[in-house]
């Protein structure tokens, strides 16, 4: 069973079905309990670094997402939740992260040209820095859909993926047993459909 991170935060029905239409078990909840007994767990999330972080320290889920991480549970954040899984962001102010994934997360602005767009939006084809499990299914190349206006910065040690806009951005990243996406796979076709169901059967290797 797959437990989606309910903590009042990400776009959980398009990600619950995107899982549920390639054939995965999902129960979308904010029961610790529940977490602890899934086989795999995703964080998903939308919106603000610190706003986020301070319901999932509200809840106690920034434990149970840690302990998760510990007893090799597959862990997987999109978007905001990779962000999440960073060490802090410096988005409105500085905000401590989960720590489950050497790094910081940083405005784009700083890196990319002047008359760029911020947000990012729309589709950018990913570069694949290293082979992992969830890239499987895809190739070099292959695009999928972003929304964001931070990025996982310091971080070049974990990721696997990066895609171009005005600079390299990191587009995935992976640690053990935890991954990141800051693409929306559930918003990305085919594609990102192919990466969900790789994840579904990875089990925590590198």
């Amino acid at each position: 069973m797959i437990a989606i991170i309910d903590y009042g935060v990400g776009n959980l029905f398009s990600l619950s079905h995107s899982l549920t239409h390639i054939g995965a078990e999902v129960t979308v909840t904010g029961g610790a309990e529940v977490i602890r007994r899934a086989d795999k767990v995703i964080l998903p999330g939308v919106g603000a670094f610190g706003d986020a972080a301070k319901k999932l320290r509200e809840t106690g889920l920034d434990v149970v997402v840690k302990d998760a991480a510990a007893a090799g549970t597959p862990v997987m954040g999109i978007c905001l939740g990779m962000q999440l899984l960073l060490d802090k962001s410096y988005e409105f102010g500085e905000h401590a992260g989960l720590g489950l994934i050497p790094g910081e997360v940083r405005p784009i602005a700083e890196v990319i040209p002047a008359d760029y767009k911020i947000p990012h939006i729309g589709w950018n084809r990913l570069d694949i820095a290293r082979p992992h499990p969830i890239f499987k299914r895809i190739k070099e190349g292959d695009c999928v859909y972003f929304v964001h206006s931070y990025y996982g910065a310091k971080c070049d040690a974990s990721v696997i993926a990066t895609a171009e806009y005005g600079a390299n951005l990191t587009a995935a990243v992976a640690k053990g047993n935890v991954c990141g996406c800051q693409f929306h796979p559930e918003k990305s076709g085919d594609v990102g459909l192919g990466i969900l169901k790789s994840f579904c059967e990875w089990r925590g290797e590198a």
